[in-house]
């Protein structure tokens, strides 16, 4: 039986609002806590294996593994994906070192293209039960999940039990969902409406699901087991990155995402920069010392 705990890298205007008064109005006034519960966390070294369910292009799969090596990897160039992951170490102090395990292909669809939760933590287990392992399934444009574009474009959770694992899965939501999903490189399904920012990989559908995958990696690593830091309900908390939705620069507001980085030479929007000349667009992530959403840029 697993605890599956979601949440949500929501680009619907109403949580847009909600987080941009967090990080402005809010703030000033009233610090944002997110309270440590004394549960584990996941630090050290930490492996995570990829469960790619349904078609994905080799391209596609570059970006997302060149994001998730960028976290620990030092690059000249600056802002860096890795100083925006190096706020996870504030979370009781230590780091918490991502390296890519083992990766699955499941291009057959073994259990259809509509998918349950029970079903995520079924090919979440394929990669092991090893302590300090994160398995992540990504789901592809054709395949649904219980939630999906609904309440939750994302969700990290753990299993029970002695052998227990974490695991998360996101959703390339391109065919379903890209203005509540893939926001800010879509125009957003409700609410402001804004000319969309172009994705720095060219990709509207996976460069959304960094965004997500971002927002589970960083709420698996500092509360894994629904014990660690996080703000209100346990069945629904707020976690590192999920405090800070829809806040990728300074100044952001309802519908606008922030001041970010330009790409002069492919009209692309990035805050940060990884391994192999990568750029992303990362959210916001709560940082402990300060009590407020921090942004690369």
């Amino acid at each position: 039986m697993a605890s599956n705990y979601h949440f949500a890298t929501v680009s619907l205007p109403l949580f847009l609002l909600f987080a941009t008064l967090s990080t402005a109005a809010l703030v000033k006034q009233q610090p944002l806590i997110l309270k440590y519960h004394n549960g584990a966390l996941l630090k050290g070294s930490v492996t995570v294996n990829l469960i790619w369910y349904g078609k994905f292009t080799p391209a596609q799969r570059s970006i997302v593994v060149d994001f998730i090596q960028s976290l620990n990897s030092a690059t000249p160039a600056k802002p860096s994906v890795a100083s925006w992951w190096k706020t996870t170490e504030k979370y009781s102090s230590g780091a918490s070192t991502l390296v890519v395990g083992k990766q699955f292909l499941d291009e057959a669809y073994s259990l259809g293209k509509a998918l349950k939760n029970s079903n995520l933590v079924y090919l979440a287990a394929k990669g092991g039960h090893a302590p300090r392992t994160v398995n992540v399934v990504l789901t592809a444009a054709d395949v649904s999940v219980d939630g999906f574009c609904r309440s939750r474009c994302g969700s990290h959770g753990a299993t029970l039990g002695a052998a227990r694992f974490a695991y998360a899965w996101v959703g390339n939501s391109v065919a379903f969902c890209p203005g509540y999903c893939a926001w800010p490189f879509h125009q957003p399904a409700y609410g402001p409406q804004a000319p969309p920012l172009v994705a720095p990989n060219g990709d509207v559908g996976v460069d959304g699901m960094v965004i997500n995958l971002a927002t589970v990696l960083a709420g698996t690593v500092t509360n894994p087991f629904n014990n660690g830091y996080f703000q209100g309900s346990a069945a629904a908390p707020l976690e590192a990155v999920s405090a800070c939705t829809g806040v990728f620069g300074s100044g952001a507001y309802p519908g606008y995402p922030g001041s970010v980085l330009l790409d002069k030479s492919t009209g692309a929007s990035y805050n940060a920069q990884g391994v192999n000349g990568r750029k992303y667009l990362l959210p916001a992530m709560w940082d402990p010392k300060t009590s407020q959403c921090a942004t690369l840029v």
